[in-house]
């Protein structure tokens, strides 16, 4: 289980969260949303332990963060798998090398077969084919190196995930992609996960529960039909700000494809 219970952080004047509660139960999927520069990925930081709170405690597995020596944390933070905004791949380095880092098995350094087949099993799980191996990450799309870094991420076999803006940048086709790989690995992994987002579409979707940071605060929790019948009028403006937003990508991609035909 991850908890969250109290928790401050401000950066010199800037208070980003403020007494921030939240739980995310074994095996569920949590979407935390919110605009953009709210606190949403410095609550992800604190969940790894990169960032310190400047009061509360944040548990997971168990263990208090914040406690934790520098050996503990590395220990906990080999059963958390964090998928970066940006992919966050090594140029330098082809998709099986990059991959390969997210392996926190010892067996790695002794079998090389090992690493290869966790690797394949790996790019099998994001639905990546084989042949992108030896490819670098300038020769891959935007989607696709998405699910490289997904597939880093569950190369350690994590009992928690953390998705960071898992759908920036991308296109409805290939964030839907996205978000039925946050399902299949859910269901088939049974990883606890939190997925930032700003995306309400596709965090109703791949969610049990929402919760809304407005305001360095947690202004609503629940299922996602509950969040979608809610009264408060910070949920009601956010949820109006991203369906106007949903509709003039929808346009702009329909314009793409437009023009495309025409050509």
């Amino acid at each position: 289980m991850i908890e969250l219970i109290n928790v401050s952080k401000r950066f010199v004047d800037n208070v980003v969260l403020d007494g921030v509660s939240l739980q995310v139960q074994e095996g569920e999927t949590v979407a935390l949303l919110g605009p953009s520069g709210v606190g949403k990925s410095v609550t992800l930081k604190t969940i790894n332990g990169l960032l310190r709170p400047d009061t509360g405690d944040v548990i997971v597995d168990g263990l208090h963060v914040q406690r934790l020596k520098r050996k503990e944390l590395a220990e906990l933070r080999s059963k958390i798998g964090y998928v970066f905004q940006y992919g966050a791949l090594f140029d330098s380095m082809t998709v099986a090398e990059n991959i390969r880092l997210g392996i926190t098995d010892e067996t790695c350094y002794d079998d090389a077969q090992y690493c290869v087949n966790r690797v394949q099993e790996c790019l099998r799980l994001v639905n990546l084919a084989l042949d992108v191996t030896d490819k670098y990450p300038a020769e891959l799309s935007g989607g696709m190196k998405k699910r490289v870094g997904i597939a880093r991420a569950i190369a350690g076999k994590p009992k928690y995930l953390l998705y960071d803006e898992p759908t920036s940048g991308l296109d409805p086709v290939n964030a839907d992609v996205i978000d039925g790989l946050i399902e299949r690995l859910r269901d088939e992994l049974g990883v606890t996960s939190v997925v930032v987002s700003h995306d309400v579409r596709g965090s109703f979707r791949v969610a049990d529960r929402v919760a809304l940071l407005w305001q360095a605060k947690i202004r609503a929790v629940g299922p996602p039909d509950q969040i979608l019948a809610s009264k408060d009028p910070a949920v009601q403006q956010f949820l109006e700000r991203d369906l106007e937003m949903t509709l003039i990508q929808a346009e702009s991609q329909e314009g793409r494809e437009a023009r495309g035909r025409n050509v």
